[in-house]
């Protein structure tokens, strides 16, 4: 089973990031804007879709607010097991780190998947750290 860890440094509040990552149904304004352009809540799921056209329908685990971890898994499509967690730390005085793991079988999508987490990743930032106009 492969697995994917991304982190990225972000200069914003670490409950201004947890805000934004635990708002799941609107994931394409307040968190990935850009990477992500629709999200819209099923039930227990969101159905996500990406800039690249790819949509996903992502079951909703977890959302802990005392540790800042958000977990999800995605299901259907070509991938036989996917499941990925977001969580939140405090970095320095008033900044965040967000730390993204997924792990997902069959390994031959991990370049796929590590190529989108990167893309999401510089998004989350770019949204993250954008200030109001």
């Amino acid at each position: 089973m492969a697995s994917i860890r991304k982190e990225t440094l972000i200069d914003a509040r670490p409950e201004d990031v947890w805000a934004a990552v635990r708002a799941v149904g609107v994931v394409h304004e307040r968190l990935a804007r850009g990477f992500v352009v629709d999200c819209r809540l099923d039930g227990e799921a969101r159905v996500v879709t990406f800039a690249n056209g790819m949509v996903l329908r992502e079951l909703i685990v977890d959302i802990d607010d005392q540790a800042r971890r958000f977990s999800y898994s995605a299901v259907g499509g070509r991938l036989t097991h996917h499941n990925a967690s977001m969580q939140v730390f405090a970095e320095g005085e008033a900044g965040s780190r967000l730390v993204w793991i997924t792990d997902l079988l069959p390994n031959e999508f991990t370049g796929l998947v590590s190529e989108m987490q990167d893309q999401g990743v510089s998004a989350m930032k770019r949204t993250l750290e954008a200030k109001p106009s």
